[in-house]
């Protein structure tokens, strides 16, 4: 995927070596990063711990909110897919403690279905 996919909101699988370097701060002793998948600025971040969800904020993208999920805390998501006329497809999850749903919205289907098959790994 290149740089119109991930500009339309699709999510590309990254370089988890490079995303591992860029969160060495943030990460514990012996977590590693086992999927990244990018959406234009902003990161789904599976590590062998966690969910982190990178949001990158403002114009130039510089302040970034890090949203950290224990697996544990997952307690149901949804994939709602683009219908006939609608282009968007759409991932939520649901954190314990919390009313409304993390949204994390995609242009086309196919990376969607990834994305949701590595969160099912980890959270069931």
């Amino acid at each position: 995927m290149g740089l119109f996919d991930s500009l339309m909101g699709n999510a590309s699988e990254t370089d988890v070596l490079k995303v591992e370097r860029e969160l060495s701060d943030w990460l514990i002793k012996g977590e590693q990063v086992e999927y990244a998948f990018k959406l234009y600025r902003d990161m789904i971040i599976f590590t062998n711990r966690r969910l982190i969800l990178l949001d990158k904020q403002g114009v130039t993208g510089k302040k970034t909110e890090y949203h950290t999920v224990p697996y544990k805390s997952v307690s149901h998501y949804s994939v709602e897919t683009a219908g006939t006329f609608e282009f968007d497809s759409e991932l939520k999850i649901w954190i314990k403690g919390r009313t409304e749903p993390i949204e994390k919205s995609f242009r086309k289907d196919d990376n969607i279905f990834k994305v949701q098959l590595v969160l099912s790994y980890y959270v069931l």
